[in-house]
Order: structure tokens, then sequence, then C-alpha cells
């Protein structure tokens, strides 16, 4: 016996890097550090355990000036852009599951709750974090529509605004967090591995 518990299929998961969950689109924009799970999704929706029971429930508590949880934007957005502690207060597995249920897959802020961003990646999602004046530069193009590309392997986002400006911002993410988000989440990346 060898004690070789090498994966069988390790060559084949070395080879696939399709992304599991599509990444980029309209952008929503929260002007406001400190939004917190209860805000993403109400204490009261926590007993549901699908996640698709939670999906008209994002946002519902956010009160932001000119902002409607039922509105437009926030049923086209594919992205979030906010600003510092994204996130925060009680920690809960269903703020992510949300978002995710609602097919936004990309948050963009100055900082997160650790609990809350590692639950966007477990679930395969992105929590990218950037310097306050990336933020900055960025919210300078919220007047207008605007839309995010993602360049998963350039570790790029490209901003463009419906009236032709852009923004275009670089980031970074762990190793193991960028496996999670290739993976689709935790579990399909321990279920590949292990």
């Amino acid at each position: 016996m060898t004690g070789n518990c090498k994966n069988p299929r390790e060559n084949e998961l070395k080879e696939e890097r399709v992304m599991k969950k599509e990444f980029g689109g309209p952008v929503l924009f929260l002007d406001r550090s400190d939004i917190n799970t209860d805000e993403i999704i109400p204490a009261k929706y926590l007993t549901e355990v699908e996640k698709a029971a939670l999906k008209p429930y994002v946002l519902e508590d956010l009160t932001l000036p000119g902002f409607d949880p039922k509105g437009e934007k926030m049923q086209q957005a594919k992205v979030i852009v906010t600003r510092a502690n994204f996130g925060c207060g009680s920690s809960r597995e269903h703020a992510p599951w949300v978002l995710e249920v609602n097919d936004i897959t990309l948050v963009v802020a100055e900082g997160y709750a650790r609990i809350f961003r590692q639950n966007m990646f477990n679930c395969g999602m992105m929590a990218v974090e950037l310097p306050a004046g990336e933020i900055e530069k960025i919210f300078k193009l919220a007047d207008a529509d605007v839309t995010c590309a993602v360049d998963f392997a350039g570790k790029t986002l490209a901003f463009s605004a419906a009236d032709g400006r852009k923004e275009t911002v670089t980031f970074t993410l762990t190793e193991f967090d960028a496996a999670l988000v290739e993976s689709g989440g935790w579990v399909e990346f321990a279920d590949a591995r292990y």
C-alpha cells in the first residue's frame, strides 16, 4: 500500500477552468458604509431554508435616498458597488444567499465584515476589496447607467457608463479565494478534491 491519496481526476481538474458562475453586468451603487446583514436580508426571513424563497426580500429594509428595493435598477443589478464594512452585523449565510439568488455575484467595496466576506467566497461569489480612492473613482460614474466587465484571469474590473465614461481597476484575491470562485463555492471545491 503506497498511501497515495492523489485525486484520480487531478489532471482533469487542472485543465477545467470554466467559471461556474457569471460575473459582471449592470451595477447597483449603494452609497453608504456599514450596510448590515439585516438590511441585506431582514431577520424575519431567516426561517427560510431554500435560497430561492429569499429572492423577493433582497435589500428590503435598506433605506437610502432614491433606492427602491423593488425598482428596476435593483431588478437588473448583477454587481453592487458600495462603501466600507459591507455585511456587518449578525453573521448569517442568508445574506450572500439572497444576493446569489438575485444573480448578484460580485460586490465591490472598501471592506467587509470578515464572516460575510468569507461566506461570499464560500458561495463561489466575489467580494472584491478596493482602496477608498478607487471606490470613489467608480462612484463618479454613478450618475449614469453603469456595467462592469470582469476579467478574472487578468484581475481587472472595467466599469463603463452609458455616457461613455470608463474606469478600470485591478483587484487581488488569495489563491484559495480564487479557487473557491473558480469551483463555484466551497462544496464544489471540496467535492472536486476530497
